[in-house]
């Protein structure tokens, strides 16, 4: 009875932090935690005449016009809860689709380890992120002036991307937020990584959650590519969970509906030609 209740309880931690992180990495997770390499290229004085105000805005303007030109996509999600050994407590694989504006769905594909983990974590953890894209849950995580402020660090090569990188820095304790560093393209705009700690504790038990957060180029858009938390959980030690994001297709569905269209406009053309 106590083992069954031990699992409960970290399964009851584990869906309070990654729940939390999904808000606060959203936002467009989580550093240096003990699996997840520093960059190792070296950081280089900042160029002239960029300020912050400059990145907020260049950050809203290129956001809006990325996110009016996504119609659609599918992605392969992997998540998994293991320890520092690498054994897999709990995994779920499954489809995520977003249609445009708000529509996400999940389909699973496979699942294995803790029935118990993905009951409790893995699962709601999903959910929240599918309420949350139609509204259902809303928390002000944006990267913005009114969230945050930047402290301008320099410039750094992330693999194929060359970054601004800032310290961002929570205008006030909320656990929706994080205080960390940001890495943005110098040319798109967009956020290629983020580092960081939830802005507020996130309970007597979790005395430490780490996240690291990477976006990948696709298509010309910028997605999740990879999460990483790790939380350190008082009495359990430290636990891992990771998010794996492959195979996108995006703007499938748009392209496919397009070339229906144009195909029934011809045929309408051919018909009205002959008559």
């Amino acid at each position: 009875m106590e083992r069954r209740s031990t699992k409960f309880t970290l399964s009851l931690l584990l869906a309070t932090l990654v729940a939390v992180t999904i808000f606060a990495v959203e936002a467009k997770g989580l550093g240096n935690s003990d699996s997840q390499p520093e960059l190792s290229t070296p950081l280089e004085p900042l160029r002239p005449g960029v300020a912050e105000g400059q990145l907020f805005d260049e950050l809203d303007v290129h956001n809006q016009l990325r996110k009016a030109a996504l119609l659609d996509y599918t992605v392969l999600r992997t998540y998994r809860v293991v320890d520092l050994k690498g054994k897999v407590h709990a995994e779920e694989v499954g489809q995520m689709e977003f249609r445009a504006p708000d529509q996400k769905s999940f389909v699973v594909r496979s699942e294995e380890g803790s029935g118990v983990i993905r009951r409790m974590a893995l699962k709601p953890l999903i959910s929240s992120e599918i309420e949350t894209a139609v509204g259902k849950q809303h928390h002000d995580s944006a990267i913005s002036p009114a969230n945050y402020s930047l402290d301008l660090l320099g410039e750094q090569q992330v693999g194929p991307y060359h970054c601004f990188v800032a310290q961002a820095v929570p205008k006030r304790k909320d656990k929706y937020l994080f205080e960390g560093k940001l890495w943005i393209d110098v040319d798109d705009y967009a956020v290629v990584r983020i580092e960081g700690q939830p802005a507020k504790k996130l309970s007597f038990w979790i005395e430490r959650a780490d996240f690291v957060r990477q976006y990948q180029k696709v298509d010309g858009f910028w997605l999740p590519e990879k999460d990483q938390t790790l939380v350190q959980v008082r009495l359990y030690g430290k636990k891992l969970l990771t998010i794996d994001h492959q195979d996108y297709v995006v703007n499938a569905g748009a392209l496919k509906k397009q070339a229906t269209t144009s195909t029934q406009e011809a045929r309408a053309r051919a018909i009205v030609g002959a008559n």
